[in-house]
């Protein structure tokens, strides 16, 4: 394909005017719109993906193409209505367009959008106080950057520049994120082997939940003399499916970490900010770590941040004797962190993880009782919060779940470290009555699956 510069610009102008548009485009132009992004995903972006999300890529005539929403119900460029029971995989925890955080951003962007990497720009010191004020224990210090993946990475670099030790310990199906140290650190060999050698140090994966095999492998590494830089963990895990584990792993872990001279990484990037039904995952187990990993809804659904959180000891590597041994050019700008400022103050003022603890109360006994009355569909139900894992007996059967309710108004997605298992992760602010509504379509594509069994 040869340079074609003269059709760019003119196909560049005319997704700007669709873009400023704030009506829903008309019919025509909506099925130009489902087309040409379908062409362009095919042929430019991932195939594959469309292959993959077939739920959502065939819908009818015409696939659903996303174009704009507000709290837990979103709209496709056609105007078909869907209740989301997904949030972004835990991005949109404030929901569709916050309109709070939307207006911080907004704001922001018409005086600086980006800073100039050498003054100092106010935003960036505001949310790291915040962060420092909501995490609990003695965190003090934040790092920034755009994806819960980077975040990771700094954790893992920290911990080792900190400790002076070379090994992890993560947990098998863990999942951390797809660049090259955090990859190293999850628990699946679907993504693990494609890729070859990863990270240089030992990485130790054991069962999530069994706090001994934690203990036991600190253990035999400080017998042979391999030093341990950090013990990696998600409080509860996410792609897995809402995996919660015993109520003594967290504490055990914690007291197992401080005895061997380890550090404790909590990947909060799912978990974080309420999703769970405490501000923060370790919050059930009244748990302290060393170091917290959050992305996801740190940006409100409206930007991609992430944050790094430690104590003033563990930080000082990175500012002395070289305050530039973890920076990034665009991590912590003045839109996300001004987006994240107003998440903040929306999930503080109202509350919102006790919101989530009190919408799963009500989700979770309504689909376990669903998963007594078809055994043939289910194996279990898990989960905390509005983070809830639907496991089903066959990979198959998940799928066939997710189409079902699609196909009803409901979105849904597998996760990627089980592909049987599909979540139910709205945003914190759903409504009752679209709860019941996603409730209402999941016993209908069970019925409905349950029959073809």
């Amino acid at each position: 394909m040869s340079q074609n510069l003269a059709f760019a610009q003119e196909y560049a102008q005319k997704w700007l005017e669709i873009i400023k548009n704030p009506e829903r485009p008309p019919e025509e132009l909506g099925k130009w719109i489902i087309s040409e992004s379908m062409r362009n995903f095919a042929e430019h972006f991932n195939k594959g993906w469309l292959d993959y999300r077939k739920s959502v890529t065939v819908a009818g005539q015409w696939a659903a193409t996303e174009w704009t929403g507000r709290g837990a119900t979103f709209e496709d460029v056609l105007g078909r209505k869907y209740i989301d029971f997904l949030g972004g995989y835990g991005m949109m925890d404030l929901g569709w367009g916050h309109p709070e955080v939307v207006a911080a951003v907004q704001s922001q962007l018409l005086r600086t959008p980006m800073p100039s990497q050498e003054l100092i720009d106010p935003l960036r010191g505001v949310l790291a106080k915040l962060l420092a004020d909501i995490t609990p224990g003695d965190l003090k210090y934040a790092w920034f950057a755009a994806s819960g993946t980077e975040a990771i990475e700094a954790s893992i670099k920290l911990a080792k520049v900190y400790t002076q030790r070379p090994a992890f310990i993560a947990a098998l199906k863990g999942f951390h994120g797809k660049t090259m140290g955090s990859l190293s650190m999850m628990g699946k060999a679907d993504y693990r082997q494609p890729v070859g050698i990863m990270y240089g140090g030992p990485v130790y994966h054991v069962p999530f939940g069994d706090a001994e095999a934690v203990e036991r492998q600190l253990e035999i590494c400080d017998k042979v003399g391999i030093g341990v830089a950090a013990v990696l963990m998600e409080p509860i895990q996410g792609e897995a499916g809402g995996i919660v584990p015993p109520d003594d792993f967290w504490p055990r872990i914690r007291e197992a970490t401080k005895k061997y001279g380890a550090l404790l990484i909590a990947d909060e990037v799912q978990t974080g900010l309420g999703r769970t039904g405490k501000l923060w995952g370790v919050e059930h187990w009244g748990v302290v770590p060393d170091i917290i990993a959050v992305a996801k809804s740190l940006g409100g659904g409206v930007m991609p941040i992430s944050a790094v959180i430690t104590t003033e000891e563990i930080f000082q590597p990175f500012m002395y004797p070289n305050p530039f041994l973890q920076t990034t050019t665009t991590g912590g700008g003045a839109l996300a962190c001004s987006a994240a400022i107003a998440a903040i103050n929306v999930t503080l003022r109202d509350r919102l993880w006790e919101a989530a603890e009190e919408k799963g109360n009500y989700i979770l006994p309504r689909v376990r009782e669903l998963a007594e009355r078809y055994p043939k569909v289910y194996q279990a139900v898990t989960g905390k919060g509005l983070l809830i894992g639907q496991h089903f007996q066959k990979p198959e059967i998940g799928g066939q779940v997710a189409a079902a309710l699609f196909k009803r108004g409901v979105l849904v997605a597998g996760t990627l470290t089980s592909a049987q298992t599909i979540r139910i992760e709205p945003p914190l602010v759903i409504t009752y009555d679209e709860i019941n509504q996603g409730l209402d379509a999941l016993r209908e594509a069970v019925a409905e699956v349950n029959a073809a069994l």
